[in-house]
């Protein structure tokens, strides 16, 4: 007869120190999970990042690089301060701000950033409240150097932020960038400030250069609520307010974020806008073409919902006024917004299409035989057959003269029969359906 087998008792004392080894295992990982984690653990319960304000970045053109002597043969911004104010459209009690070297063929060194809250609440401020000036750090660190084609996200800062009010970004570099492919928003419509040495900590800059352009700064972001979601908008010089009050926020987009903010319902949701004058769906102009840019301008956003597409004025005003460049342009509008709608719809992202505005009278784009306001006429059909965007928000409607439909109403336009005034600014505002930004979450 054979012995016992001592085999059954070796599997046992086997498994278990397997599953003594899973066990440490699974905790080293949890605990490493924990650990590599900070930003989850840094948001809170219930709160998350949202995009509160955005600056689509641009090459400097030559005629808005700074002024001299901020500007020299090979480089721009040497030992200089840059003062600028923004409008954040969401709030909350902590915040991160990104800095885009998106055009530079040369690294970006930012010696010193601070925040602080302008003096009276006011846009385009050269001075800060007393008691409101903070420190910006990037890893832990004053300063940072913004890598060619990169951006830099700084550390996250406790910063009590209301939605609506304006923030004051102040930055230093010591050596500048040298070379003049300077990233910036010129079309900023808001004052900043210019002036040698370190003023990061002053209150207040006298004698500083006014400039009414953006540089360098690309995005705020919010640690808000969890209900927080944001809608970027797409567009090029109406959007971006040429023609609106410089220091006034009177653009559309802050007409429509004051409508948002006046209704419980909808005052928690920030409004990006991601425009440019002189922008296009297909090809590139100030700025990156529209199916360039929507991943670094849209879908990378932190907490973007829905979009509104509200561009292609500038696709057809820019294409030869001939029935076979305007029909080609036609087509490859209706191809481009398909596919701005797939690859938003692919993140989730919600897609209303804005017709076009009338632009009959302008010296820019109007032709005598009217080809290119059938091009847009056709166009304008297409957004608005169902089915081809999640909504319709019909600007041509709200805007164009009844008596006169290829013509804006004369009393809401700049005086170029093309760019609207502050008040054809607030009825595209009005126009955009509230009811369409219901929460996805």
């Amino acid at each position: 007869m054979k012995p016992p087998s001592r085999t059954p008792l070796a599997s046992v004392l086997s498994t278990c120190v397997l599953v003594l080894a899973l066990a440490v295992t699974a905790s080293a990982l949890t605990a490493l999970v924990k650990r590599a984690a900070p930003a989850t653990a840094a948001a809170g319960p219930g709160r998350h990042w949202v995009n509160t304000w955005t600056g689509m970045p641009q090459l400097t053109e030559p005629a808005n690089l700074p002024p001299a002597p901020y500007t020299g043969e090979k480089s721009v911004l040497v030992d200089t301060t840059l003062r600028q104010t923004v409008r954040v459209t969401a709030g909350g009690p902590r915040i991160r701000l990104r800095f885009s070297n998106a055009y530079g063929d040369t690294p970006l060194p930012l010696t010193a950033v601070t925040v602080a809250l302008p003096r009276d609440g006011e846009a385009g401020a050269s001075a800060v409240e007393p008691g409101t000036l903070r420190r910006v750090t990037f890893a832990g660190r004053d300063s940072t150097t913004v890598p060619v084609g990169a951006q830099m996200v700084s550390d996250p800062l406790d910063f009590e932020l209301r939605a609506g009010s304006e923030l004051t970004v102040t930055a230093y570099t010591a050596r500048g960038q040298a070379s003049l492919a300077l990233t910036s928003h010129p079309g900023s419509r808001t004052t900043s400030y210019l002036a040698h040495g370190d003023h990061t900590r002053d209150r207040d800059l006298p004698g500083a250069t006014a400039v009414d352009h953006w540089y360098l700064l690309s995005d705020v972001e919010v640690l808000a609520s969890g209900r927080s979601e944001a809608v970027a908008l797409v567009g090029d010089s109406l959007t971006d307010g040429r023609g609106s009050t410089t220091n006034g926020n009177d653009r559309w987009p802050d007409q429509f974020y004051d409508r948002l903010h006046s209704s419980p319902a909808t005052s928690d949701i920030a409004v990006l806008n991601q425009a440019a004058g002189g922008n296009r769906v297909l090809n590139d102009g100030l700025g990156p073409n529209v199916l360039a840019r929507l991943d670094r301008d849209v879908l990378s956003r932190s907490g973007v919902a829905w979009l509104i597409l509200f561009e292609g004025v500038n696709d057809i005003g820019t294409a030869d006024a001939t029935p076979a460049a305007q029909r080609a342009v036609t087509d490859d509008l209706i191809a481009g917004y398909r596919q701005i709608v797939v690859r938003a719809h692919a993140q989730g992202i919600r897609v209303y299409g804005a017709t076009l505005t009338p632009f009959g009278g302008s010296t820019l784009y109007d032709d005598p035989a009217g080809e290119r306001e059938a091009a847009r006429q056709r166009v304008n059909a297409w957004i608005r057959t169902p089915g081809h965007f999640d909504a319709v928000i019909d600007f041509d409607r709200a805007v164009r003269d009844p008596e006169a439909p290829d013509r804006l109403r004369p009393a809401l336009h700049a005086g170029d029969w093309l760019h609207l005034n502050p008040e054809g600014y607030g009825v595209l505002a009005a126009a955009v359906p509230a009811g369409l930004f219901r929460h996805t979450s």
